[in-house]
């Protein structure tokens, strides 16, 4: 059964298309990198399965998760760590769908957020401000919001971006311990070494679907040739986009 299923899907902001006529399916389960060049859409897809953004045209089908039930790890330029939170209280925001925006914090939670900043490497960093955190500490800390979200669906985007090697190997086998457990995780990455070492399935997209399927056979350089010739073609300025839908 497909967990994401896009029909068609065209999105974009006041009607300028960023990703459009992408067709296709991610199973539940899979472990499947997003990959294209610079402005090939690949966040704004993110953006749609999660709900932030609706679509231009087409639709996204989610069967068997409500929405509620994604967890979305966004760019880490996208935060505003200034807020006063300290790590603990960071972290216990996953907790959301359990406890409710206000609600309280019981020793149960207490215990699961202990656990998931133990899983990072961040057991005894509980009280310090976001703020002061390094980035790789930093994306330590929102995987550990991941984790006591306990989601069936995980979107990350750019994950391991600015952070040193051994926090990504750390990272990664969180991700690849989702993948066992059956989760399905979608992430956009541009280290195609780490997708290809990682990764058993890739969407290569350049505003418009290139290609999908086994990473070895997508990452080829006849399709990464294409997606960056796509992306240099690409009109920024179209109000529609210009192919009929099928």
């Amino acid at each position: 059964m497909a967990a994401i299923e896009f029909r068609d899907l065209t999105l974009g902001y006041d009607r300028h298309p960023a990703v459009h006529h992408l067709s296709g399916h991610i199973a539940a389960g899979a472990l499947v990198a997003i990959c294209g060049p610079n402005g090939a859409g690949k966040s704004t897809l993110l953006k749609g399965i999660v709900g932030a953004l609706a679509p231009i045209g087409g639709d996204i089908r989610i069967d068997g998760v409500d929405r509620r039930d994604i967890a979305h790890l966004p760019q880490a330029a996208e935060l505003d760590r200034s807020f006063p939170l300290s790590v603990f209280d960071f972290v216990a925001l996953g907790l959301w769908r359990r406890t409710g925006l206000f609600g309280g914090i019981g020793r149960r939670d207490v215990e699961t957020i202990e656990h998931a900043l133990e899983a990072v490497g961040l057991t005894g960093f509980e009280m310090r401000p976001i703020g002061t955190l390094s980035g790789g500490q930093m994306q330590r800390v929102l995987f550990a919001r991941l984790l006591v979200q306990d989601a069936r669906v995980i979107l990350l985007d750019e994950p391991f971006n600015a952070v040193d090697d051994r926090t990504t190997e750390d990272l990664v086998r969180l991700i690849l311990r989702w993948h066992a457990e059956g989760r399905t995780v979608v992430a956009v990455l541009h280290d195609l070494a780490l997708v290809e070492r990682i990764f058993p399935e890739t969407w290569l997209i350049a505003r418009e679907p290139v290609a999908c399927g086994p990473t070895s056979a997508v990452l080829c350089a006849d399709n990464l040739g294409r997606a960056r010739r796509m992306i240099e073609a690409f009109d920024v300025g179209a109000h529609v986009c210009g192919r009929a839908a099928a």
